[in-house]
């Protein structure tokens, strides 16, 4: 600041000298006059210069000395943006855009951080949640019939069953965790072939209807043209894994006696295949966090059903490696509807032909 004044004062004596040099040689007036101008000149220049250097260039050093400083301290978030009229004439505004823009990138990668550290936390208790609930069940199970219980049969045969459930639940839980880790870090490459997604469908439901039938629940197609072959272009054994993880949650929080109904339409290049049931349906809150790992609407309902809570999860990752992506329409007791869409097999044979080796590359 002090170098500015010195420098405003230079600049108002030159100026003032050049000025009363000029008025001299280019007209005959008294000292008096001469005087007048080289006050006036040196007066008006000084505070001109002192004011440019102000508004144009100390303020925002000074702007930019306090950003440096904050960027230091690692504050991101608290960089000021100058967009006064006098920035956008101002000489500097680039460096200042630019560490500005760069504070702001920083930030967005500090908040992504912190967003992924608090899934990671989120992550870790949920499965440690999930992971001591069987093993204390079966620990508690083996130690009952170590302690004294084994030498009655009925109780023995009946705790090794309810441990040996224990244990199958976090076989099933371990293995789902693995593949939804090996899905996210690519390790797991969809295997594209050639099938007709309705024969799928029935596969499944053969798969699927003892579970249906335990609540009474029917399993429908609605097939509008049965003679109609649908071949698509997809991992038969993933598209298998997400229908059925489909179909056995909505038959998990269905009542008893309704139906479950899939269908499939079939558009220009694509057949958009769907779940609906006739549920409780999924509040709008929960809507957006309900393909998240572990996310159940209601915790103590969901415990009874059973489930590790990862269906969901992996059927999102299964159809999005699939270039396409899982979709949910909800109503509040009338029903749920799961919705995507496969690629259907070109007519053509070389289109065809060329598909087949750009999936499976």
């Amino acid at each position: 600041m002090g170098n500015s004044k010195a420098i405003s004062l230079i600049f108002g004596l030159i100026v003032g000298v050049i000025s009363t040099l000029s008025a001299y040689f280019l007209s005959e007036m008294d000292p008096t006059k001469l005087i007048s101008i080289a006050i006036i000149s040196f007066a008006s220049s000084t505070l001109l210069f002192a004011v440019i250097t102000e508004y144009l260039f100390d303020r925002k050093i000074a702007l930019i000395y306090k950003s440096f400083e904050k960027i230091k301290q690692k504050e991101f978030d608290a960089l000021d943006y100058d967009d006064s009229l006098l920035n956008s004439i101002n000489p500097l505004k680039g460096i200042n855009n630019q560490i500005y823009s760069y504070a702001k990138i920083k930030q967005l990668e500090i908040d992504e951080l912190k967003r992924l550290e608090a899934f990671r936390r989120d992550f870790l208790q949920d499965v440690s949640h999930e992971l001591k609930t069987p093993i204390f069940a079966a620990q508690g199970f083996l130690h009952t019939l170590i302690d004294g219980a084994i030498e009655d049969e009925n109780v023995r045969l009946k705790f090794l069953k309810k441990a040996a459930k224990s244990l199958d639940y976090l076989d099933l839980l371990v293995r789902d965790l693995l593949t939804i880790s090996q899905m996210e870090t690519g390790q797991i490459q969809m295997k594209k072939e050639i099938f007709c997604v309705k024969e799928l469908i029935k596969e499944t439901f053969d798969q699927i209807e003892s579970q249906a039938n335990k609540k009474s629940i029917s399993l429908t197609f609605n097939d509008a043209k049965p003679s109609e072959k649908l071949m698509v272009i997809a991992d038969y054994y993933r598209i298998y894994q997400v229908l059925k993880n489909l179909i056995s949650n909505a038959i998990k929080y269905s009542n008893d006696g309704t139906s479950i109904t899939m269908s499939t339409k079939k558009r220009k290049k694509v057949v958009t295949i769907s779940v609906k049931d006739q549920g409780k349906g999924i509040p709008k809150n929960d809507r957006k966090r309900i393909f998240e790992r572990f996310y159940r609407i209601d915790k103590s309902r969901s415990k009874k059903k059973g489930g590790t809570g990862l269906g969901l999860a992996i059927a999102k990752h299964i159809i999005e490696g699939h270039n396409t992506k899982m979709k949910l329409k909800s109503k509040i007791n009338i029903g749920s509807i799961f919705y995507f869409n496969l690629k259907l097999l070109p007519k053509d044979k070389k289109k065809r032909e060329k598909l087949l080796k750009s999936v499976n590359k």
